[in-house]
């Protein structure tokens, strides 16, 4: 495998060990973030690994000051996936292994919105994961789901979308079925665009030449009608819109510019902060990290070099103290990552890690009113070690929204 090269960001702030490395996944070594690349081009692989962020004991102080208040809205959650807000006020929460909950008014409901039986799958990394409301739920009820599912004797996975009413949700329509499922890399996060169409990741089941296959759905970014349609300006003439990913869980868009960032797991570290652009690919399994001598392959906005993140949710801050970056769920790192963009938001300037160790592993960021910021823990899905309370969904309120 030709490895992109990597250079430290700030490996001043690092004091732990590194760890031995393992397959990545949601449940990959190490912890620390390291290393950027600058990641712009084309679809073309741009000069990477050549700037470090000149950091010194005045700025890691300043980093160390969490400009939120931090408070737990709901616990007991059962390995939570996703979150999304509707125009009501309610939340809905998707639980790995299989119900959408409600949380009303501060509360957790205890009866779930829906409950997914067979051909419904939660083995490994699969099950019930992302989760997206459509922009005109508020008339039409529809929320969109990914799930994993039995197809034979193999795993898939499909997208579906529900139909929300009196409380309780139905299956309305499969969009997109068959798409490439395992015990682990199923990708699954789908979240609707600036475009008000839906995008989707999936793994590649760990068959890495799927990843490379333009004709397979596995180890892409997908792109779709509301009404499972494809776009016309789709890249092929097919769901896909970018490839090469090894197991992407995270989308996130400016919405300034339109520019999609999307989170990627690693095979052992390198774990990848990528912005994303149609056609592109991002060169899995051929390359990891930065190359400077291959311009095929769409170089990543930032890496974890030598270490582990297992990076799941991101989302981008519009509003607060930490508007204009990027945050995004660890899980193996146990942490958020701050991520501050260059002010045309094609380069990465600082990697920071915050809320280190304070709450396991984490699986989502998403954003609500007046600045808020939503945490999801991942802690009951088998390779945590539950707390108190867990799974918990945290809220980071602004101090100077906090009362």
């Amino acid at each position: 495998m030709n490895n992109r090269l990597s250079v430290p960001l700030y490996a001043s702030l690092l004091s732990v060990a590194l760890l031995t490395a393992c397959a990545s996944g949601d449940g990959s070594a190490g912890s620390q973030p390291m290393s950027q690349g600058a990641g712009g081009g084309q679809g073309q692989t741009a000069n990477g690994g050549t700037t470090s962020v000149e950091n010194n004991e005045n700025e890691a102080q300043e980093n160390a000051v969490i400009p939120y208040e931090t408070s737990v809205l709901v616990e007991g959650l059962n390995a939570p996936w996703e979150l999304v807000e509707v125009s009501d006020g309610r939340m809905f929460v998707t639980e790995r292994p299989g119900t959408i909950r409600v949380i009303e008014d501060g509360e957790l409901l205890s009866e779930p919105l829906i409950e997914f039986t067979a051909p419904f799958n939660e083995e490994g990394e699969g099950g019930l994961l992302g989760l997206a409301a459509d922009p005109e739920f508020e008339d039409n009820g529809y929320l969109y789901a990914y799930h994993s599912y039995i197809e034979g004797d193999n795993i898939a996975n499909r997208v579906l979308r529900l139909k929300v009413s009196d409380g309780t949700a139905v299956i309305d329509k499969e969009l997109l079925g068959d798409i490439p499922g395992g015990v682990n890399h199923n990708g699954g996060r789908i979240k609707i665009g600036p475009d008000n169409l839906l995008y989707i990741t999936t793994g590649e089941r760990y068959e890495p030449e799927l990843a490379q296959d333009q004709d397979n759905l596995g180890g892409k970014i997908l792109r779709i009608g509301l009404d499972g349609s494809i776009p016309a300006d789709n890249p092929w003439n097919s769901p896909v819109y970018s490839m090469g990913h090894r197991n992407a869980q995270g989308l996130t868009w400016n919405p300034d510019n339109a520019y999609l960032y999307a989170t990627e797991h690693g095979q052992r570290n390198l774990d990848e902060i990528n912005r994303i652009e149609a056609g592109a690919n991002y060169g899995w399994p051929e390359v990891e990290g930065d190359d400077h001598n291959n311009s095929e392959y769409q170089a990543p906005l930032a890496h974890s070099g030598n270490d582990t993140w297992a990076p799941s949710g991101v989302a981008y801050i519009e509003e607060g103290p930490w508007a204009g970056s990027l945050i995004a769920a660890n899980l193996r790192g146990e942490q958020l990552l701050k991520i501050t963009l260059s002010e045309d938001g094609t380069q990465v300037d600082q990697v920071e890690p915050v809320f280190e160790d304070e709450w396991g592993r984490i699986r989502n960021v998403t954003t609500g009113a007046d600045g808020q910021i939503y945490v999801l823990t991942n802690n009951r899905d088998g390779r945590g070690s539950p707390r108190d309370g867990d799974d918990k969904l945290i809220v980071l309120t602004p101090l100077d929204q906090a009362k």
